[in-house]
């Protein structure tokens, strides 16, 4: 029994309530509707041979150690509670786009404006663009996990 107790408890989320901030930004969040006004991006250049997996690995412990990281919004009956996400549930994901037709700045700034599901998504997207040894890493994150 302790053993099945203990792996519900390591892949259930933990429920908790908004902080004042967090409840202000979730309120303008369903006021906008879906919106990039509050995506924090960051893009990297990185030049040489590059381990993606170690990169994936690199991207998900992070996303391990850090709660705020981990954290959806989802609502019930109309109010809205953290969820600290676990195990599977807290898989960070780094898409890789390789070159692509569209210019480099362009393909950024879409990506950079895509905005989060607060309800369901970790707030936290990585992509990688290029090919060979240039690479661009854009971590994108919502101002709901982190501030400038």
């Amino acid at each position: 029994r302790q053993v099945r107790a203990a792996l519900r408890a390591a892949v259930r989320p933990e429920v908790l309530p908004l902080s004042f901030a967090q409840r202000r930004l979730w309120f303008l969040h369903r006021l906008e509707g879906p919106s990039a006004t509050f995506n924090l991006p960051l893009a990297l250049h990185l030049t040489g041979e590059l381990d993606v997996d170690a990169l994936r690995a690199a991207v998900q412990d992070v996303v391990d150690r850090h709660e705020s990281l981990r954290t959806v919004f989802p609502e019930s009956g109309g109010d809205p509670h953290q969820s600290v996400l676990r195990g599977e549930q807290a898989r960070a994901t780094v898409r890789v786009v390789r070159a692509a037709d569209s210019p480099l700045e362009e393909a950024l700034r879409q990506e950079a404006r895509n905005p989060f599901d607060l309800g369901r998504e970790l707030p936290l997207r990585a992509v990688l663009f290029g090919a060979g040894g240039e690479h661009v890493l854009l971590l994108v994150l919502h101002h709901v996990a982190g501030d400038g």
